[in-house]
C-alpha cells in the first residue's frame, strides 16, 4: 500500500513495515503527515494479520522533526488553531505508544525534535552507530511539550533536565546509555538486526504479547496498591482461561508447538 508521505507493507508473517517517505525534506513532518500516520496506525491496529510493526524512514535521516514551512504557518495562527494542531500531534504519539502490537523503531542519521518522541513511543528502538538525536525546540523559542511524557519516561527526568534545556545533540551511544535505545548497530545493519527481535516476537502468543504490553501501560509508575495488585491477579486469571492461554499451557505440557507456530 502506498500513501502520500508514508509507505506500508505487510509480509506473510504479519510484520508491518511503516516507512516515513519524505527524504527530500529529511522526513520532516507537518499536519498532513501527522494525519496520515494517525490513519495508518488506526488501520494497522485493526488488522488482525499484523503481529509486529516496524517504523523506519527513507533517505539519509530518520526525521528532522517538524517541517519548517508548517512551523512558519503555525506562527501565523491563533491560540485555538495551535491547540488543535498540538492535539493532533498528541493523538499520533498516543496511538503509537498504545499500538496493540509490538513496535520497533529503526533509526539512521538524525532524529530531531518530535522524531525523538516517535522513537520513545516505540517498544523497542535500534539505531545505526552514526545516528544522532536532539531535542532542539528551545533553539527556536519552543519547548518539547507534546513529546515530553514519552521522552521523559525513556530518558528519565535527570537527563531531560539537561537535554530539554541545552538542545545539545547526543550520539546513538549516549541514547543507548540513557535508555532511549535498546541497541546500536553498524551502518546498514538495521534491518538484519531487527530480524532477531522480530523472530523472538513471532515465537510468542500474539494475544499474550498484546496483553503484556497493556499490562506494562497499566502498572508503570503506579504505587503498588490494592488496585494494582487486583489488576495483576485479574490479568493473569483472564489470560490463563483465554484460548491462547489454554493452548499455550497445553502445548507446553504436551511438548508440542502451540497453534500460533503451526506451519
Amino acid at each position: 500500500m502506498s500513501q502520500h508521505y508514508t509507505e506500508i507493507s505487510i509480509d506473510s508473517r504479519g510484520v508491518a513495515n511503516l516507512i516515513l517517505n519524505r527524504p527530500e525534506v529529511h522526513n520532516a513532518f507537518d499536519d498532513q503527515m501527522i494525519a496520515e500516520l494517525i490513519r495508518v496506525l488506526d488501520q494497522l491496529a485493526a488488522d488482525d494479520k499484523v503481529k509486529v510493526l516496524t517504523l523506519s524512514a527513507r533517505g539519509k535521516n530518520f526525521s528532522a522533526g517538524a517541517d519548517l514551512n508548517w512551523m512558519r504557518s503555525m506562527a501565523q495562527k491563533n491560540y485555538q488553531q495551535n491547540l488543535d494542531d498540538a492535539n493532533e500531534l498528541a493523538a499520533l504519539m498516543h496511538k503509537l505508544d498504545k499500538f496493540p502490537k509490538p513496535t520497533i523503531a529503526l533509526v539512521q542519521g538524525a532524529a530531531f525534535g518530535g522524531a525523538v518522541g516517535l522513537v520513545a513511543c516505540c517498544d523497542m528502538a535500534l539505531a545505526e552507530q552514526g545516528a544522532s538525536f536532539c531535542l532542539s525546540e528551545v533553539k527556536i523559542g519552543l519547548i518539547p511539550a507534546v513529546i515530553s511524557p514519552y521522552v521523559m519516561r525513556a530518558l528519565g527526568e535527570r537527563q531531560c533536565r539537561r537535554y530539554f534545556l541545552t538542545a545539545e545533540r547526543f550520539s546513538a551511544d549516549s541514547a543507548l546509555t540513557m535508555g532511549l535505545l535498546h541497541q546500536v548497530v553498524a551502518a546498514g545493519e538495521l534491518a538484519s538486526q531487527a530480524e532477531s527481535l522480530i523472530a523472538s516476537l513471532l515465537q510468542n502468543s500474539p494475544a499474550a504479547v498484546s496483553a503484556a504490553k497493556a499490562l506494562l501501560h497499566n502498572i508503570y509508575n503506579r504505587k503498588i496498591s490494592n488496585n494494582v495488585i487486583a489488576h495483576t491477579t485479574q490479568a493473569i486469571a483472564e489470560i490463563r482461561v483465554s484460548a491462547e492461554g489454554q493452548e499455550g499451557l497445553t502445548a507446553f505440557l504436551e511438548k508440542r508447538k502451540p497453534a500460533w507456530l503451526a506451519d
